[in-house]
């Protein structure tokens, strides 16, 4: 074989693609999953946020097809994650009306929860209790659990066909209602929830998104807020099922922590909870059904150090598996969102 038939010529440099789409493959997902699709870099180097730059179309195709996209191999650390995140999903927005602790690793970046690590967080929506909501999630593992520390996804379109007609329905006629106490000793204090020490800057914001609240003796706050559970992706026109009516409900909690709860507090001062939209309660029979329905069509994905996980909140569910070791996950939120927008299907 002579040197010009099968490669470079000795001391000749080897040519490196400069179309975006040889600098990649893509693999589907998991066997028996849906998602995530899974993009892979073909060379060492990559720079994610100038390859997903490039290939903007290609991403939110990816993206409407299977809900979420896994980036692995590109190497990507803290450092580099503020431009790639801003090439995948735009600028991040901050974290308000907190449900979950977290710890801020840079402009508005967060470690994805500081939830104790041996207990399950269950699938859910981010933020979906709120008015305005992230559309899109970015997570980046900067380093993996010792043991365990998977990410539970679901498809969102494919949890709402498996939820009986009679179970829709019910959600449709009536909302979700989620019923937080500030201040009563467990969980998050107002002041952390919306990053604020002002009471009257607490009640505005309340007024301004359709929340009720009340001030209780001493510190504590009480908020009330209705919200659809059922959700109209913008881009794609697929009814998606997206509320917090399982993760926020008491029972879901473990088993000890529930029952010790409802002990301690009477059922309106519980910490948090969540009812029908006209503040009945919701059959344990209903709350099952709707495990089931997730838990059918949950994947969970393996962290490696450097993937970027790319979430469409509305398509696809998140949760976290139990761990052991010093596992660090970085989440930035993107694309704000109105319920008024999700509902009409329109983008704002």
């Amino acid at each position: 074989m002579t040197a010009g038939a099968g490669g470079p010529r000795p001391g000749q440099r080897r040519r490196v693609s400069s179309r975006p789409e040889d600098r990649v493959r893509t693999a589907g997902p998991p066997a028996g999953a849906t998602l995530p699709l899974r993009v892979f870099a073909t060379e060492a180097g990559v720079d994610l946020a100038h390859w997903a730059t490039r290939s903007a179309q290609n991403v939110r195709t990816w993206l409407d097809t299977h809900g979420a996209v896994l980036f692995r191999g590109f190497g990507v650390d803290l450092d580099r994650f503020g431009p790639v995140l801003r090439a995948l999903a735009g600028d991040p927005t901050p974290y308000l009306e907190r449900s979950s602790p977290r710890t801020a690793l840079g402009d508005r970046v967060y470690t994805a929860t500081d939830h104790p690590a041996d207990q399950p967080i269950p699938l859910h929506h981010e933020n979906s209790y709120q008015r305005e909501f992230p559309q899109r999630l970015v997570f980046c593992c900067l380093r993996p659990a010792a043991t365990g520390g998977a990410t539970p996804l679901a498809d969102a379109r494919k949890v709402l066909g498996r939820i009986r007609a009679d179970v829709r329905a019910g959600f449709a006629q009536r909302g979700v209602r989620y019923v937080r106490n500030y201040g009563t000793g467990l969980g998050m204090d107002w002041r952390e929830a919306f990053q604020t020490e002002q009471r009257a800057q607490v009640e505005r914001h309340c007024r301004e998104r359709d929340i009720e609240t009340e001030w209780g003796t001493g510190d504590r706050l009480r908020t009330s807020q209705v919200r659809p559970a059922v959700a109209v992706h913008p881009g794609t026109g697929e009814q998606v099922w997206f509320n917090h009516a399982v993760f926020f409900h008491t029972s879901s909690l473990p088993t000890e922590i529930s029952a010790a709860l409802r002990a301690q507090f009477p059922e309106a001062d519980l910490p948090l909870n969540t009812y029908y939209g006209d503040g009945e309660p919701i059959p344990d029979e209903v709350l099952d059904h709707l495990r089931a329905a997730y838990a059918a069509e949950q994947a969970a994905l393996d962290w490696q150090a450097g993937d970027v996980l790319l979430v469409d909140n509305l398509l696809a569910a998140h949760g976290r598996q139990p761990y052991t070791g010093d596992r660090l996950v970085a989440v930035a939120m993107t694309a704000p969102l109105s319920w008024d927008a999700a509902r009409a299907g329109v983008i704002p």
